[in-house]
């Protein structure tokens, strides 16, 4: 703050550097002082025909700053008439980053990169001048050369409003000023008030203006003179920038409509509304503002509007966003480019100022696609002489709508290398990273896991990289006309220092070793090689000077600093090896006399390493390498040849041995590159190998072949790795005492043309100009496989499905290959011109393809052959603009849309016949343009919306109704060039475009104050932009395939809280009246809360007579009961409510509290009704078994759930357990719980593994899963009736704990069970809510338990008997605990206040916990801590959910350290010696080594907290499929097991980087279960869209299917095998109405058929595999051919109600009347069953008969109905059980011979799920209230298996009945069926 108080009010930059002297400046060229007449004062006069030569500079080098914090820059100059001048602002940002600012009259157009900023500048005229009165008609001349009657000029920069609004960034200072000829300069100064020339003293006083406000009059010193009588804006011009008089964004810096300084006043400051004030302008002056308004300006909408015609312009000042608008005129005038549809009124803001008007709704926001100065807290309407609504959002994030989250993309992964030279890549000093160019970017690459960093900043290709001895500073220059040099932090990844010295052609760079001097050697100006020596030692202050340089006329290829001395080079060229060194300021060379070699053309030079101590330090060898293949060794001091080898072709040694071929002509191989290290020395050739030799060159010891010519070789410091580069893009690195060689990194050669994803596979394919087609894997970036073409492949297009992708060439040629067998299955010739589009349809039937001649084809891809269905002759513009992505189809494969006829229409057609829907032409959308607007590309947003984007040569992107073609929306200034690629994310929430090297993502419903965050990195135009396909990730390509991390989840609500656009969607949200709420979706209130109620399916009103008989109601449940039709049916009574239990609900023991007496010797049976003769049934049961539900006590108000994934949540259930199931006794049960297949990845450390004993258990649902790691056998330890949310195991691992909830208000259950036997030892019963966390201190003498957010309390149990010892309240939420291992008394808690330090105090038999509270550091931020772990060293590690891990001294319990660990938040911590693991829901698993960490605790004197992220390294990093909630390992941190939310364990190996999934399940709802004919498979599906085939013995995966974006409801196995297919296959329905059949065989999609709109809810293949019946949601069967496809048949039959069953039966019913050997049943949700016989060979299918179960009135809430469920009894087809919702809970048998029910068993619940088994007449049903029920069907016998979290949705029994598989949401149990 001390620093500014001198710099105001004012700084006069020529005083301040008192320029008179040049001791502070600098000047060269024709710099002069002259007399200005018109100034009456000394001005200085730069002049010169290249104003790079003719300049003032200050301070004196670019390398100082003047450190000038004003926000307004002053410059009073005069242009040079008829000349051109030119300024260059060097600004430095508070990120760092130092920018440069330029205005010229030379600049024709407003350009901008990442740190460059290039305006032109429009120069005025003296008033009444000819060139005035013509500027009008001039429209060609407003930029160019200044005029002769030029005048004096003020010019005012904004620099803050600069930053801001062009780059995003915050300003600092002024670092330098450069003023270039040709111009007059009188002086310059900078100030934070906006300072008016035109205003006196005495005016100033008058109009009330103050400092205090921020305005005020010019300084005396600085003014321009004016005589009495004249004005000051007659004699001279005053040029604001932002200007009142152009348009915004401005592109130019000119002169506009003076204002007066009230209006003006900093942002900062509120203005102050004064009287506007009137200054006459000539008409010739209007006319000139009105012309480049008229060029720069693009139009509003056509409407009628009456022109403001004025003879005067008045002077308009800021309103602010408190203005009273109500009082303005109103207009039914609307925003350009608003998403409103009208009808919404603006108010109007009008002013006589020649047309202006500023538009502001009175209810939304005006968009404005910039932000404004981050220091602005008003919100500014600027209203300028445009003609189009125009505003500046507040400066404030907390007031302004902003695309969140900020930012949307993080650059992930590169696949690129090189781009200006492939001799270009440096090692780290440890050998663990590689850092090379891709392009502008640098990329520094881990060799173990490839994660890369990315190094920012540079705006043209790099050309060379160059480290410092200890790879802490890294240097890189990029080629071009801008030769820049930057200096970077490598550590930190920031830019130190930035400079240019050289004109152009930066070639070489070289660091010292101390990193104190800077080589570098490039191009001057006049193309003469220039060598400059920098002196670098304090470059991280950003102070960089030259030592020396010099000219030379000698080639120089390198050049390097000897790394013994810092002031000797040597470099190499054609013809000549040159030593070099700095003395006294001077760089001096002395050629090393070749002889006989001086005609060579040397490539590389190099040191020989190693010193010994006898030896002069230059004593030493130089080895010269050539394109001869001549390599030389020279003595460094008496600077001679020593020695002379020479590298030849291989000789012929055989006749069958073919002579190896080279790259080059002439006798010798040309060695490219040269390194040496202590030991050998390596070369890279032209013949492409890399070869190690002795230092006496004797012989080749190792050799590596490559595909190209080696062109750079580089040995790591320890020897161990050499590097190798290839000119075809290759990068690698040999491995010397393991002989291996891996390859880092592989590139296009050229510019990549276009791509395409493969989701399922995850791979992506590329298309380049290089000739080439890729394949890469996305994961590990690695290139799978390369095809090259003869001709340039210019689009690219994956199967959607399949393992094909098809290519379009520049010669017209379409391929398509299978990329397994590598093979061509098809190749086509319908262009005659280039192919600018290839796509497929999203179902994969269909192929298309446009040329640039307009040509449009149509292929079969079903077909082998890709058989071409029709072609189409000038259907699409002509020409290659639309390439490679000129097609787009919509997401539901019914429409294709493209740009044709011609330029300016759009045409939709019918993407199954290419039959013409819609045409619209775009050049009539805005009648008020100048010019016709054409389109460029088109893009389908989903399917929902209806919308197709098409952007436009204008720069803009219209939405446009698919179906009526009508205009929804349009964007403007979409970008500064135009946009080259768009898409839309599959939520329709996020638009991305593409504009010449920029990356947008926009909001899609344009809504939001600031709708888009754009992102540079690309040196060169992007060719193609999209999402991938799991919307994870965005990725572009142009100059490299870059891919991006996607931070905004496409399946997560947005920032702003607003749902994806449906249809027509086009307004923004209205919001609902007062009293009425939004309807429930879903079971979920409209704020996203879960309703407090769940529906019950019972029957409705009037309720029937309730027997209160005890003894007769457990008597129609417990036992047989046969009674005719008139026999009175005894009812059962409702059973008590049991009171809530303190204990585990054991399956071997009843529960207490149940009122009636168990008899476990008769077993429990279900009431049995035997229909006898064909009379009506029996009466109806008079009551339904019912639980009584207390509603009378209101619940207070829950505490919230901290927003924190570590944080464990119960999955959301509407089921609860049903209290009165009874288990059966041990020993009795009918099942075996055989294997749990899946892991509960939502739970939080539930999962344990002790490498010494061989543990491995986890939890699935509320199931205890021990398992052995060797043989896969289980077994279950079974006790929880809750999702069980943690486990922990005791030291000596032979007591675990398990912790679940409790079921309604009872509190939570935690188990200790024995690791031998597996029973459960005793039970705790104490937490209100769940349980977060569990832990045993180090001696296993206590244990310790912690309640979730609802009940945050620790307890401290004994456990020896397990009784609560102390407990704790807090009064925050709790995540993590953690016993410390070095004192057996210290533990410590984390939470969302901070730290809690824990004690343990004995006294006696009685214990006393005690908690210290400790907050986190301010310096780390506002942070929650979410996990924690000690070391063995009284250090405590934890970690937050900003990704920091903070570093604690237990001793002093404070933190001593803390560094940013990863991006999300951190989950899981483990230590393990000097080994930190850090798990987090960015699903990254990084291993630390943290060594270092203890030499860093404090002592007793102060100290600071501060980011000390270099002391620790990264070992390694691996990716997994979900967020990380469970990770134990050995006790070296080289193996381990980890859980993920995804229902993954992995097996994790860091000593081979390899992970191993050990436990794979369904992280959804599994939707289906079936089992394969012969038991040896069973396959699921579920919400998640994916099928998954498991081995039965194993029950491990075998294979997945996934289908993006949909889900599989049912399935259904192929009933026989097809030897002549190759196996058997496994077919889905899905939502999108479509069946997808999947050989097993080749793992592969066979077949995809659409025979329903809507979502597929039930299908069976026949008996014989003939045909497939599958059902909709609207009631449809179709009958489809898993052959050919085709749809045989539909039934609609039971249209109108959603089937839930359909079972297919072998059976000959010859005894119905009818002919067939098939039988198959549909059951509906309205209680309808139909029965169908079937000869499918005689295509065959009749009605058999038609049942209807009746039910009484449906209530309100239909959808909780139980579902209507038939089946065929296995044991006699006949029969059909059926059950529903009726009157009764009933079993129903229905016999098809005699058309009657024949017998009724009732039940206890309405069934969810049923299946029959083959054998023992055993029936399993599962219910909401999570009870599954084997009933034998032949005595009503039954028991209860209460083992499920949740209610069961699905029952299968195998085709044998000796399996039994249920699921309840993800959990899926199999069970073995021993009989009943």
């Amino acid at each position: 703050m001390a620093s500014r108080v001198w710099q105001h009010p004012y700084v006069n930059i020529f005083k301040h550097v008192r320029v008179d002297e040049w001791k502070k400046s600098s000047k060269e060229g024709e710099v002069t002082t002259y007399m200005d007449k018109t100034l009456k004062c000394s001005v200085f006069r730069i002049r010169g025909s290249v104003p790079a030569s003719n300049y003032i500079l200050l301070p004196k080098t670019s390398t100082q700053s003047l450190g000038l914090t004003g926000r307004y820059f002053y410059l009073l100059f005069r242009p040079s008439p008829t000349k051109h001048f030119v300024v260059h602002l060097d600004i430095a940002a508070e990120e760092g980053q130092v920018i440069r600012v330029s205005f010229s009259n030379l600049f024709k157009e407003f350009k901008s990169t990442a740190t460059w900023l290039q305006f032109p500048f429009v120069c005025g005229a003296a008033k009444g001048s000819v060139y005035e009165s013509t500027a009008k008609t001039a429209r060609h001349g407003l930029v160019g050369p200044a005029p002769s009657t030029v005048r004096w000029t003020c010019l005012m920069l904004d620099l803050q409003y600069v930053l801001s609004i062009y780059l995003n960034r915050r300003h600092s200072h002024l670092k330098t000023v450069k003023l270039c000829a040709n111009m007059s300069v009188k002086n310059m100064f900078t100030s934070d008030l906006v300072l008016d020339p035109g205003v006196s003293f005495s005016e100033a006083r008058q109009a009330g203006l103050a400092s205090s406000l921020g305005t005020g009059p010019m300084p005396r010193e600085m003014c321009f003179p004016v005589s009495k009588g004249s004005s000051w804006h007659d004699l001279y011009d005053y040029i604001r920038f932002p200007s009142d008089g152009t348009k915004m964004p401005f592109d130019s810096i000119q002169k506009g409509l003076p204002s007066p300084v009230p209006g003006c006043a900093p942002a900062e400051r509120s203005p102050v509304r004064e009287m506007s004030r009137s200054v006459n302008i000539s008409k010739p002056v209007q006319d000139r503002v009105s012309l480049i308004q008229q060029i720069t300006t693009p139009k509003l909408h056509p409407r009628p509007r009456t022109a403001l015609v004025t003879s005067r312009v008045p002077e308009l000042g800021v309103v602010t966003s408190g203005l009273n608008i109500q009082d303005a005129p109103q207009d039914d005038w609307r925003c350009h480019g608003d998403p409103l549809d009208g009808g919404q009124g603006s108010t109007v803001l009008r002013a006589d100022d020649r047309g202006v008007h500023v538009y502001a709704h009175t209810e939304v926001a005006i968009c404005n696609h910039r932000e404004a100065s981050e220091d602005s807290e008003v919100e500014e309407i600027v209203c300028t002489a445009v003609s189009r609504p125009i505003t500046l959002p507040s400066a404030k994030d907390s007031k302004k709508q902003k695309l969140h989250p900020d930012p949307i993309l993080r650059l992930s992964r590169i696949i690129g290398f090189g781009g200006a030279t492939m001799k270009c890549a440096v090692w780290t000093k440890s050998g663990l990273a590689v850092v090379y160019p891709c392009h502008a970017i640098i990329v520094s690459m881990e060799i173990s896991s490839g994660h890369q960093r990315f190094f920012i900043g540079h705006t043209d290709e790099v050309s060379a990289l160059t480290f410092n001895g200890n790879s802490t500073v890294l240097a890189s220059a990029q080629t071009g006309g801008q030769s820049v040099v930057r200096v970077w932090n490598y550590l930190k990844g920031i830019c130190l220092a930035l400079f240019k010295t050289h004109a152009h052609s930066l070639s070489s760079l070289s660091f010292s070793y101390s990193g104190g001097v800077l080589c570098g050697v490039g191009k001057d100006s006049h193309n003469k090689t220039m060598v400059v020596v920098w002196n670098t030692q304090h470059a991280t202050k950003g102070e960089v000077s030259v030592i020396a340089k010099a000219h030379t006329d000698v080639d120089i290829q390198t050049l390097k600093i000897a790394f013994f001395d810092d002031t000797r080079m040597v470099s190499c060229g054609r013809d000549n090896v040159r030593l070099w060194r700095v003395r006294s300021g001077a760089l001096r060379s002395c050629p090393v006399n070749l002889g006989d070699y001086h005609a060579l053309d040397f490539t590389d030079v190099a040191f020989e390493e190693g010193h010994s101590a006898d030896c002069d330090p230059e004593d030493r060898t130089l080895f010269a390498s050539s394109r001869s293949g001549h390599i030389l060794e020279i003595d460094y001091s008496s600077v001679q040849i020593k020695n002379v080898r020479r590298l030849l072709p291989a000789q012929q040694l055989h006749v069958q041995r073919r002579e190896k071929q080279t790259f080059s002509t002439g006798p010798g191989i040309a060695v490219n590159s040269i390194s040496v290290s202590s030991a050998f020395c390596a070369t890279g050739s032209e013949d492409g190998f890399l070869r190690l030799w002795p230092l006496d060159f004797s012989t080749v010891f190792l050799e590596a072949e490559h595909e190209g010519p080696v062109c750079f070789v580089s040995v790591s410091d320890d020897g161990l790795l050499v590097m190798a580069a290839t000119s075809s893009g290759n990068l690698g690195y040999l491995d010397v005492s393991s002989r291996g060689y891996s390859t880092l990194m592989r590139s296009h050669m050229d510019s990549v043309l276009g791509f395409s994803v493969d989701g399922i596979r995850r791979r992506i394919t590329t298309a380049s100009r290089d000739r080439t087609v890729r394949v890469w894997d996305m994961d590990s970036m690695q290139q799978l496989y390369d095809f090259v073409s003869e001709d340039t492949p210019c689009s690219v297009a994956f199967h959607p499905s399949l393992q094909v992708f098809s290519c379009g060439s520049s010669s017209g040629l379409v391929r398509v290959f299978d990329i397994a067998s590598a093979k061509l299955l098809a190749e086509h010739k319908q262009h005659r011109g280039e192919v600018v589009g290839l796509a497929f349809s999203p179902d994969g039937e269909f192929m298309y393809s446009a040329g640039s001649l307009g040509a449009l084809a149509l292929y079969v891809s079903s077909r082998v052959d890709y058989h071409v269905l029709r072609v189409l002759g000038n259907v699409v513009a002509r020409g290659t603009a639309g390439a490679p992505d000129a097609l787009t189809v919509s997401s539901d494969s019914r429409c294709l849309a493209l740009v044709g006829p011609s330029e300016f229409t759009v045409t939709i057609m019918d993407a199954r016949s290419l039959d013409e829907l819609l045409r619209v032409d775009v050049s009539i959308l805005d009648v008020e343009s100048t010019s016709l607007d054409s389109a460029l590309k088109v893009c389908f947003s989903p399917a929902s919306t209806g919308h197709l984007l098409v952007t436009t040569s204008a720069n803009k992107i219209l939405w446009i109704d698919a179906n009526s073609g009508r205009l929804l929306r349009e964007v403007s200034e979409v970008h500064k060039n135009q946009c080259s690629s768009l898409a839309v994310s599959e939520d329709g929430r996020f638009l991305l475009t593409a504009g010449h090297n920029a990356v947008k993502v926009w909001d899609y419903s344009m809504q939001l104050d600031v709708n888009s965050q754009l992102f540079i990195g690309h040196s060169q135009p992007i060719r193609q932009v999209s999402f991938s396909p799991d919307q994870m990730a965005v990725i572009s390509v142009g100059d490299a395939i870059f891919f991006w991390d996607f931070l905004a989840h496409p399946l997560e609500t947005g920032a702003d809280g607003r749902s994806p656009p449906q249809a027509a969607s086009v307004s923004p949200p209205t919001p609902a009246p007062k009293g009425h709420s939004e309807p429930e979706v879903s079971g979920m209130h409209s704020n996203g809360m879960p309703r407090r109620t769940a529906p019950i399916p019972s029957s409705p009103a009037p309720c029937f007579n309730i027997s209160t008989t005890d003894r007769l109601g457990q008597e129609a449940l417990d036992h047989l009961s046969l009674c005719e039709e008139d026999t009175d049916e005894v009812l059962p009574s409702p059973l008590p409510l049991p009171f809530p239990s303190t204990g585990p609900s054991h399956p071997h023991h009843p529960t207490s509290g149940s009122s009636h007496p168990h008899h476990p010797t008769s077993g429990s049976f279900l009431k049995v009704t035997e229909m006898v003769g064909g009379g009506d049934t029996s009466a109806p049961l008079k009551a339904s078994l019912k639980r009584a539900v207390d509603n009378d006590n209101l619940e207070a108000e829950e505490p919230m759930r901290p927003d924190c994934y570590k944080h464990f949540t119960p999955r959301f259930k509407t089921s609860t357990l049903d209290q009165s199931a009874e288990p059966p006794q041990m020993g009795e049960a009918s099942l075996s719980l055989k294997a749990v297949i899946g892991y509960n990845g939502n739970g939080r450390g539930n999962m344990i593994w002790n490498p010494d004993t061989g543990l491995f258990a986890y939890s699935c649902g509320c199931v205890v899963v021990v398992e052995d790691l060797h043989t896969g056998s289980q077994r279950h330890w079974l006790g929880h009736t809750e999702e069980i949310s943690s486990l922990a195991v005791t030291n000596d691992a032979q007591t675990v704990a398990s912790a679940a909830g409790g079921s309604g208000d009872s509190t939570s259950l935690i188990c200790i069970w024995c690791v031998q036997d597996g029973s459960c030892r005793n039970t705790i019963s104490y937490h209100r809510g769940a349980v977060q966390a569990l832990a045993f201190s180090r001696d296993d003498l206590f244990f310790l338990t912690v309640g979730d957010f609802s009940d945050p309390e620790v307890a401290l149990w004994s456990t020896r008997t397990y009784q609560l010892l102390s407990r704790v309240a807090v009064s925050d939420p709790l995540h993590d605990v953690a016993f410390s291992p070095s004192a057996a008394s210290q533990l410590a808690c984390v939470g969302s206040q901070g730290i809690y330090f824990c004690t343990t105090h004995t006294l006696g038999l009685e214990v006393e916990l005690k908690l210290q509270h400790v907050c986190v550091p301010e310096e780390v931020g506002d942070v929650v801590l979410t996990a924690l772990c000690y070391n063995a060293n009284s250090v405590l590690f934890t970690g937050t959910n900003s990704g920091h891990v903070c570093v604690w001294d237990c001793e002093t319990r404070r933190c001593f350290m803390t560094w940013e660990a990863d991006q999300g938040e951190i989950g899981v911590l483990l230590c393990r010696r000097n080994r930190l693991l850090t798990g987090s829901n960015t699903r990254r698993l990084r291993l630390w080594d943290v060594a270092a960490v203890q030499r860093m605790r404090p002592g007793d004197e102060a100290f600071c907290i501060e980011d000390r992220g270099a002391l620790v390294l990264l070992e390694h990093e691996m990716t997994l499929d979900g967020a990380v909630v469970a990770a134990t390992f050995d006790d070296v941190m080289d193996m381990g097991i980890v859980g993920t939310t995804a229902g993954t364990l992995w097996y994790i190996n860091w000593g081979t980087n390899t992970s191993i999934r050990l436990i794979s399940g369904h992280k959804t709802k599994v939707n289906d279960v079936v089992f394969s004919p012969d038991e040896s498979h069973f396959a699921t599906c579920g919400e998640d869209g994916s099928v998954r085939v498991w081995s039965a013995p194993s029950n491990e995966l075998v294979v997945q299917f996934q289908v993006l974006n949909q889900s599989c409801g049912c399935a259904s196995w192929s009933p026989v095998l097809r030897p002549s297919k190759g196996g058997q296959c496994v077919a889905g329905g899905y939502s999108d109405g479509s069946l997808r059949i999947f050989h097993l065989a080749t793992s592969e999609m066979e077949l995809k058929l659409h025979p329903h709109s809507v979502a597929v809810t039930a299908m069976h293949y026949s008996s014989k595999g003939q045909v497939i019946l599958s059902a909709g949601r609207d009631g449809l069967i179709a009958v489809s051919s898993p052959v050919t496809g085709v749809t045989v048949r539909m039934i609609s039959d039971h249209k109108g109600a959603i089937i839930t069953t359909i079972q297919c039966v072998k059976k000959q019913y010859k005894e119905y009347g009818l002919e067939g050997n098939e039988m198959w049943l549909a059951a509906s949700a309205d209680r309808r069953v139909s029965v169908w016989a079937a000869d499918w060979m005689k295509d065959k299918c009749e009605l058999l008969d038609w049942l209807t179960f009746p039910a009484p009135a449906t209530p309100e809430e239909s959808d909780s109905l139980p579902p209507s469920l038939a089946a065929f009894s296995p044991m006699d087809p006949g029969l059909v059980v059926y059950t529903g919702y009726g009157v009764e809970r009933e079993l129903c048998f229905y016999s098809l011979d005699k058309k009657q029910v024949m017998k009724k068993i009732a039940l206890s619940h309405w069934a969810i799920c049923l299946t029959l088994s083959s054998k023992a007449h055993l029936i399993a049903m599962g219910s909401k209230e999570r009870v599954l029920k084997l009933i034998k069907s032949s005595s009503g016998r039954f028991q209860d298996f209460i083992h499920h979290s949740d209610s069961l949705q699905t029952c299968r029994f195998s085709p044998s009945g000796e399996l039994l598989f249920t699921v309840a949401y993800n959990e899926i149990l199999l069970w073995e069926v021993h009989g009943l």
